[in-house]
């Protein structure tokens, strides 16, 4: 049992605990998605869902499957609650974002409650460090209400083939214009809105493409962590413009 599971306080009133010997599998998901300051954080039986959002036009969520933890309870589902994401991947990352040889970071995370803060209790080569975190009241997310019946282009690719492709772009120019079919609509996205997304490209193996017949884009981005679990990385962005009727 690794020495942090043994100095944290009872945890039966907490809400949401999880324990992991990696926390590295963690933070690596959570960067994916972080570019803005603030999180909402939803848990969950099967895990925890992590959702960034920019000026209602991109939305980012991190799916943490309960698998990847070693220990992993929600006591009244689900546990909602706001944090500072970039607060949060500081303290991840306490003991620095490489390990020494042979060490790995521990993580053993508590969430009492509403208006509770997030306990965070890292362990590395038997030094233990204590994080509190101030949580705040959750937003309501946007629904996207992106619906795979309403699907109308779809392509599932290599990451390496899109991680080509986007290198090529011309990060510099306002808008993209994505065309998987040859038929109409076509639809332009504003690159600005889609560079967050290529954080996850790089650390992602497969990509999911998909747009549905209002002009919305999905990429769903399949990462593998080092212990050869699998999470997904998930971005929604709305079009730059309306397309009228008679071509959609």
């Amino acid at each position: 049992m690794p020495l942090v599971s043994q100095r944290v306080p009872d945890d039966g009133g907490c809400s949401l605990v999880a324990s992991l010997d990696n926390v590295r599998n963690l933070s690596t998901v959570l960067k994916a998605i972080h570019f803005r300051d603030h999180a909402t954080c939803f848990a969950t039986k099967n895990g925890i869902k992590v959702t960034v959002e920019n000026a209602k036009c991109v939305q980012a969520n991190a799916f943490i499957q309960a698998g990847i933890f070693q220990e992993f309870k929600v006591q009244e589902e689900p546990v909602t609650f706001r944090i500072n994401l970039t607060v949060l991947l500081d303290c991840l990352s306490i003991f620095g974002s490489s390990p020494m040889p042979g060490n790995l970071t521990a993580l053993r995370m508590c969430y009492q409650g509403y208006g509770c803060p997030l306990m965070l209790f890292l362990e590395e080569g038997g030094v233990v460090t204590v994080c509190k975190i101030n949580t705040q009241e959750p937003e309501e997310t946007l629904d996207f209400d992106f619906c795979s019946t309403n699907v109308i282009n779809k392509i599932i690719l290599q990451s390496e083939g899109l991680r080509e492709a986007f290198s090529e772009l011309d990060m510099t120019s306002e808008v993209l214009q994505i065309t998987m079919s040859p038929d109409k609509p076509y639809f332009r996205y504003k690159i600005s809105l889609l560079k967050p997304s290529t954080k996850a490209l790089v650390l992602s193996c497969k990509v999911s493409i998909r747009t549905d017949n209002r002009g919305f884009l999905s990429l769903q981005y399949m990462i593998r962590n080092e212990d050869g679990q699998i999470c997904f990385v998930e971005y929604y962005c709305c079009p730059d413009e309306e397309v009228p009727d008679s071509e959609s």
